[in-house]
């Protein structure tokens, strides 16, 4: 006896597999399967019913498969000229896979990355598609996530197009998806890819004024048809002798001219699909001129929302890295975190929110793992050796001065990194006490607040520079010797009324100098010295050694009390550090 599911009627399940078999062998339909409305229906009844049904479930699935397996290719192959959107009748296909393909023996795989280059490809910024994209996503993240690992980080670019089209309506589903864009192939393209989203946005509007809208065209179809043109130029050029313009010099410098789809530049922002290069043509001049062209022109509201966006993906990134990644893939990603410290997109607000969070993520890395100080040695070098290049680089060098003394520029068993670390620091102090100013190399204009600006600047990094040395040769002793020298240069010893005007006169910011003479009075001291200036994480046992995650157990009497306000005898007050140290 057939089951109800299988009866005759307009809502039964052989009513809408015929719905569906007819559709799928209609040759007059071929060129647009999905304009007819009723079919999206027949399969999400199809699919219900399947689910539903108990006894006859596998026989369902069974004649069910090969009508949907054929509709789905056959919505797959549509010309790109089709009217109707596929995009939700084929995740519709695609959840009926993914539910019963054991049942079949059939494997999504294939059928997952033709939806994403047939279907997506055309249809990303349909807002409709989109938001049914991510949901399908979000649905299926476990199932993908075992069966399917490579399949999202290989079409992280092409999500990321979906989002810039998008914007900030679809920005909650998206985080949820980000997550798993990240693998060991796609996790430096994605970094880099998050942080010229606003960068993504504008080459989508050239694309988009110069070739009409963006749904329902490939943009890997246009970069594509571009190639004969440039293999016939070259073949001009090669046998007639005559030039090629210089396309890559012209792009971008009209806003509102044509896209060159033949820019590498532009050919990286805009791919589908990773390639796994993690290299970008920041410096090349089409992006310079299209950074200009931007600058100048009102922000578009999808550019305004990328720029809110970029900041608060990012923090989801690094949370994520920091939690899941190895060492290994920490110690790739910091320098190119580095590198694009002071490249980005023009915007100060997006700038200082983006800047706040690379450090803050360079910072936890190394707190992290400070062993990572060591091995990227060279890298931190080389931006220390820029911090008079702009004040971007120069606030990137405070938190690397910071980090190599917090951290002892690795741990006590790298004394040969802790003395190159610390010969770059030297180095770094006497140019800085050599010249009047800092970033020489900067144009200040008519800025009348230019040279305080620049005054300003150098104290804080010279502040940063003294703390850093007191510290590495606090944690690593026989580098004390060095430390007293160059501290005496910036503040000599306190005691010599004398030395002290000499240090005024080279180095005018009485900030640097109070704190150079503290310094030094503290490296007199080695036992409060350690506690005060050493590694929060390393830090030994003794007479005098505070532990201050116990200070709120500790009275004043336990370390010298002349440490303190440099009071001579014993304390006339019992105090207890909770004074000194404030709680949580």
């Amino acid at each position: 006896m057939a089951s109800p599911e299988l009866a005759a009627g307009d809502g039964s399940y052989n009513f809408h597999l015929r719905s569906l078999s007819a559709a799928s062998r209609d040759s007059a339909a071929a060129a647009d399967p999905a304009s007819d409305p009723n079919l999206l229906e027949s399969v999400r009844r199809v699919c219900e019913m399947c689910k539903e049904a108990k006894g006859a479930s596998d026989e369902m699935v069974a004649r069910a498969f090969p009508v949907m397996s054929k509709l789905f290719q056959r919505c797959a192959a549509a010309p790109t000229q089709s009217v109707a959107s596929s995009g939700v009748l084929l995740l519709t296909i695609l959840q009926f896979f993914l539910d019963f393909g054991e049942a079949v023996l059939h494997d999504a795989d294939g059928s997952l990355r033709i939806f994403f280059r047939s279907c997506l490809s055309r249809e990303f910024a349909d807002p409709i598609v989109a938001e049914r994209t991510l949901e399908f996503l979000i649905a299926n993240k476990t199932k993908i996530l075992s069966s399917f690992p490579t399949l999202i980080p290989q079409f992280f670019p092409l999500l990321l197009k979906l989002i810039a089209s998008n914007g900030e309506r679809l920005e909650r589903k998206f985080s949820e998806v980000l997550p798993l864009m990240m693998s060991a192939g796609s996790f430096l393209p994605l970094f880099l890819s998050l942080m010229d989203l606003p960068m993504l946005v504008v080459a989508l509007e050239k694309v988009e004024r110069s070739s009409g809208t963006l749904i329902g065209s490939s943009i890997a179809t246009i970069q594509k048809s571009a190639a004969p043109e440039m293999l016939l130029a070259l073949m001009d050029e090669a046998y007639t002798g005559s030039a090629i313009e210089d396309a890559i010099g012209n792009a971008g410098s009209d806003d509102s001219g044509p896209l060159d789809l033949a820019d590498p530049m532009f050919l990286d922002l805009l791919k589908d699909e990773n390639d796994g290069i993690a290299a970008k043509h920041w410096t090349s001049p089409t992006i310079s001129s299209t950074l200009q062209a931007a600058v100048n022109s009102p922000q578009s509201d999808r550019l305004k929302q990328s720029l809110k966006m970029a900041p608060r993906f990012l923090t989801l990134y690094f949370a994520t890295a920091l939690r899941d990644v190895n060492d290994s893939l920490l110690c790739a990603l910091i320098p190119v975190v580095m590198s694009r410290y002071a490249a980005m997109f023009p915007d100060k607000v997006y700038s200082f929110e983006v800047r706040k969070r690379l450090s803050d993520f360079i910072l936890a890395a190394f707190q992290r793992s400070p062993d990572i100080i060591a091995l990227l040695k060279k890298p931190i070098t080389d931006r220390l050796g820029e911090a008079h290049d702009n004040p971007a680089k120069t606030e990137l060098a405070l938190h690397l001065c910071w980090a190599i003394g917090e951290h002892g520029a690795g741990g006590k068993n790298r004394k040969d990194v802790a003395r190159e670390l610390f010969e770059n620091l030297e180095l770094l102090l006497y140019e800085n006490l050599a010249t009047s100013r800092l970033g020489l190399s900067q144009d200040t204009g008519f800025d009348p607040m230019g040279a305080s600006s620049r005054k300003s600047s150098q104290a804080r990094l010279l502040c940063f520079v003294v703390t850093a040395i007191a510290k590495l040769a606090t944690f690593h002793n026989e580098l004390l010797p060095r430390a007293r020298v160059s501290l005496a240069k910036v503040g000599p010893n306190p005691s010599s009324l004398r030395n002290i005007k000499v240090a005024r006169s080279r180095t005018s910011d009485r900030r640097v100098w109070q704190r150079a003479c503290d310094y030094l009075g503290l490296l007199n001291e080695p036992a409060i010295c350690l506690s005060v200036l050493g590694p929060s994480t390393a830090q030994g046992n003794g007479p005098g050694i505070v532990n201050w995650s116990e200070g709120g157990t500790k009275m004043v009497a336990h370390i010298p009390f002349y440490l303190l306000a440099e009071q001579k005898g014993a304390p006339i007050h019992d105090f207890s550090f909770d004074d000194l140290v404030p709680t949580e």
